[in-house]
């Protein structure tokens, strides 16, 4: 079984971040009792605005922790330079909508293979990715394990990770016939993915503080001899200096 949340993480939150949630969770009452569709959503929203659309409905979140941001970038580098070396699709992060029947969602990671680029538009992703993935917060967990897990089983997302930096456990998801099945669970191990031919993960990258540099990571994801990774990184970074 997963290791949950530990207890009272939403309760020990500095008071500055309680006020903070607050005010950004506050939604205008005109926009709260009117319903509109999607296309308004994305008029009325811009870059900056930290918002997902629900059944018609404006749902407010809060800013990224630090750590948040940091294993989501590593992430979103490793898969990103993975895939586009392989001619394998595209990888995009947060904030990037992805449009489902009933709601368009900010997923902090997102794969979309080559054969489903019909689906991507300027400004959001028609449909489902072929990976999720979303980085857990105290603020976030209820939806990202509750409502999204519903609907992007629903919505056909063949591959759904969960990344919690508090327990440091990670949960991988796939798609069989409409609903989802554990495939990977921990604080380390690796973990092969299902919609992205060769590339695995190791559990225990996410956890290390500072996190492994992307390139020392994907020299060992190919099987690249680590002589010449060091060689490579020895290179770029003297050509910076």
């Amino acid at each position: 079984m997963a290791v949950p949340l530990n207890p009272g993480v939403a309760d020990i939150q500095p008071d500055w971040r309680r006020k903070l949630i607050e005010a950004v969770l506050a939604i205008p009452d005109s926009q709260a009792k009117e319903k509109m569709t999607y296309e308004e959503f994305l008029a009325w929203a811009d870059e900056d605005t930290l918002a997902e659309w629900v059944d018609g409905m404006i749902q407010m979140s809060t800013p990224a922790t630090r750590r948040h941001q940091e294993i989501t970038g590593f992430l979103q580098t490793v898969i990103s330079i993975y895939v586009r070396h392989h001619n394998l699709g595209v990888v995009l992060a947060a904030p990037f909508q992805m449009k489902l029947t009933r709601t368009g969602r900010e997923p902090d990671v997102i794969f979309v293979a080559t054969a489903h680029l019909d689906r991507l538009h300027e400004a959001y992703l028609d449909g489902p990715a072929d990976l999720v993935i979303e980085v857990l917060s105290p603020e976030s967990i209820g939806r990202d394990r509750g409502e999204k897990f519903y609907e992007y089983a629903q919505g056909g997302v063949p591959e759904y990770w969960l990344v919690d930096p508090d327990t440091r456990w990670i949960e991988c998801y796939r798609l069989t016939e409409g609903r989802y099945y554990l495939a990977f669970e921990g604080r380390e191990g690796q973990y092969h993915a299902a919609v992205i031919p060769g590339f695995w993960l190791r559990a225990e990258w996410l956890w290390q503080d500072p996190l492994p540099d992307p390139l020392h990571v994907l020299g060992e994801i190919v099987d690249l001899e680590s002589e010449r990774v060091e060689d490579f990184v020895r290179d770029l970074r003297g050509k910076n200096e």
